[in-house]
């Protein structure tokens, strides 16, 4: 059983900022659950973009406002608590900030800890070496 609460992450190397978000992981590669479990905020006002191309990625919105962008069709979707967004597809997006944002997201496959979105917005598919073997 893993116990962990977002206090104890804070100020962290679990504990993840770049200009206008930050990602608390909770859950990462090296916890051998198969997925990643993170607490992410973006501050209000910012503009962000992602594409998770090694990566499927959920997220559930519980706070704030905003919008989401699909890059690949140009479908704009509301977002506000409550919202969950799934990017199945590897979709290249954006999201748009109108008041901050905390949203909890699921990874898979996991991520590390390690990585750091490029100048696409794409994490690294980095592969957690099993330690015992």
């Amino acid at each position: 059983m893993i116990v962990r609460t977002t206090s104890e992450i804070t100020d962290t190397e679990r504990d993840v900022a770049g200009p206008g978000w930050r990602s608390k992981r909770i859950v990462l590669a090296g916890d051998k659950v198969g997925f990643s479990f993170h607490e992410t905020t973006i501050e209000a006002g910012t503009v962000h973009e992602f594409h998770y191309q090694n990566h499927i990625e959920a997220v559930w919105l519980v706070e704030g406002e905003g919008t989401l962008t699909d890059h690949d069709n140009g479908t704009v979707y509301e977002l506000a608590p409550g919202s969950m967004y799934l990017l199945n597809g590897h979709e290249r997006h954006q999201v748009s900030a109108r008041t901050r944002l905390r949203m909890l997201c699921v990874f898979n496959p996991p991520v590390t800890g390690r990585e750091v979105h490029d100048e696409n917005g794409v994490y690294p598919l980095i592969i957690e070496e099993d330690a015992s073997v």
